[in-house]
């Protein structure tokens, strides 16, 4: 900001040297041809125009109702008043009084169109302007189209300024090139988003259950959706398929893997929620055999993903053997003293993370039915960073401090702290964000992102792509989250990816589907 004003400044102060006359003598020409214009409606028009925009109230009630869309509408309202409070503090707390100037007198224009009371801050440049031109800007950067619409309401503004002989042109001219610098200055911190690619699977064909014969199904009653009726209803879908419910005090991973090894089973399905599927997608790839995922259990992220949304869609997937291959993620944790004391390994069908991100997530969830996804993930954000203390890491051997360490299996959308949708299954990456509080005045910046929406862009945040990414605790062990389910007392891990390791039914075709 500092640079824009100190530059438009000296550009305005050599512009007077060169030519005042010339500025003056272009002022008073243009004044001279409007006050020839016959008295009408228009001139009503035009105050009222302007006096709807004074303070900006005219442009803060177009957010307003901007701000009542989720999406689009609301990051440009955002990001509207982010430029048009920089175009108003640069220039009505540094040019007017830089530059001082006296307005237009009423003997240049008629009375009836001069505006009163005349303002008594200096003239150059038009505030009007500058507001007006930097919220049109703005908002067209996130929503091109709501820009477009909003442009001549944005002329509007600044022309009354001169029909009203509130500002001489010139002021008009300059006012409108520090909106535009401000809303252009603004872009670097609201950053567009990539467009997010079309979903896109690779297809397979698997053994065709009919009625469910070779089908095993594990079935675990922990998961929330749990009902009395819920196994009754899997039986139905699939008559002749081997239905095993885990008890209360059993090892799912040791019933998924007998369900697995059962002779004669072509193909092996699960109700249960994402740590439960990823068990069960480790025993299908360890045995050879496609996964059937049932929608069921707390989240089920992974059958969205693969298309599984109902019992329906699972049973027209396994009577037709359609299917597509997705890649499997694998976690090695050591725990002990020395993280070697203890490993254990399981499968990622979705994400892990580190640090916060968790506390994050179950803030949000509780607020966003009240409050809509948007607003609660920005209450849950400042809550969140605002207490927090962030944890010391090596990450590929590199010493970082982190408040959030999150990998998803493939890469997800949108870039930036609440990634939603995976449209691809089988890219081979990690998708790898960090938050971290190694950069100097890192909470201030973080918090700054979480409010104006750019934590995306921050200096904070580290977006990259991996295959493989090791961890390793400096302080006190960790607990990594993954697919949902804690880990604690892990002092080194290892992710890795393992690309279309592992087979499942989709009801597809899924849009870019290939062989």
């Amino acid at each position: 900001m500092r640079t824009l004003l100190s530059g438009t400044a000296y550009l305005s102060r050599a512009a007077l040297r060169r030519g005042p006359g010339r500025i003056a003598d272009f002022d008073r020409a243009v004044l001279r041809r409007i006050s020839r214009w016959p008295h009408g409606n228009h001139d009503a028009f035009f105050r009222n125009l302007s006096s709807s925009a004074t303070k900006g109230k005219l442009w803060f009630a177009v957010a307003g109702g901007l701000a009542s869309v989720p999406g689009k509408p609301r990051r440009a309202a955002v990001h509207g008043l982010l430029a048009l409070g920089v175009a108003s503090a640069v220039t009505n707390l540094g040019f007017k009084t830089l530059l001082p100037r006296t307005r237009p007198l009423p003997e240049h224009l008629p009375v009836f169109r001069f505006v009163h009371p005349q303002p008594t801050s200096s003239s150059m440049p038009s505030g009007h302007s500058a507001s007006a031109v930097a919220f049109t800007l703005g908002v067209s950067f996130v929503h091109p189209a709501l820009g477009a619409l909003l442009a001549p309401v944005a002329a509007g503004v600044a022309y009354s300024r001169v029909h009203t002989g509130a500002h001489w042109p010139s002021d008009v001219v300059f006012g409108s090139a520090i909106g535009a610098g401000a809303a252009l200055l603004t872009r670097r911190w609201w950053p567009e988003r990539p467009e997010q690619p079309e979903q896109l699977s690779t297809s397979e064909t698997l053994p065709k259950i009919d009625d469910g014969a070779g089908l095993a199904i594990v079935v675990n009653p922990k998961g929330g959706s749990y009902a009395p009726e819920t196994a009754d209803l899997l039986q139905q879908a699939f008559p002749q398929a081997y239905l095993r419910e885990t008890d209360e005090d059993e090892d799912v991973t040791a019933v998924v893997e007998e369900t697995a090894a059962r002779p004669g089973t072509q193909a092996l399905g699960v109700w249960g929620g994402d740590g439960t599927v990823g068990t069960a997608a480790a025993a299908a790839v360890e045995h050879g055999l496609p996964l059937l995922v049932l929608p069921g259990g707390t989240l089920n992220h992974f059958a969205r993903d693969v298309g599984i949304t109902t019992l329906a869609d699972a049973v027209a997937a396994a009577e037709t053997g359609r299917g597509i291959r997705t890649d499997l993620a694998r976690v090695t944790a050591g725990r002990g003293l020395n993280g070697m004391d203890e490993i254990r390994e399981s499968a990622m069908l979705n994400t892990a993370s580190v640090g916060v991100y968790p506390n994050l997530v179950r803030r949000r969830e509780r607020l966003q039915g009240t409050l809509g996804k948007p607003l609660a993930g920005l209450i849950a954000g400042l809550r969140t960073f605002a207490v927090s203390s962030p944890t010391t890491l090596l990450i590929d051997g590199v010493r970082h401090r982190i408040w959030i360490l999150y990998l998803g299996r493939g890469r997800y959308y949108p870039r930036d702290l609440a990634p939603l949708a995976r449209p691809v299954m089988d890219d081979g990456v990690l998708d790898v964000r960090m938050v971290t509080a190694d950069e100097p005045f890192a909470r201030l910046r973080l918090l700054w992102g979480v409010l104006t929406g750019t934590a995306g862009s921050s200096k904070v945040t580290h977006l990259r792509e991996a295959v493989r990414l090791t961890i390793e605790a400096l302080d006190a062990p960790l607990v990594i989250a993954v697919d949902g389910e804690p880990l604690p007392g892990v002092r080194t891990a290892e992710f890795s990816v393992r690309p279309g390791h592992l087979r499942v039914y989709s009801p597809g075709p899924l849009a870019g589907d290939h062989p």
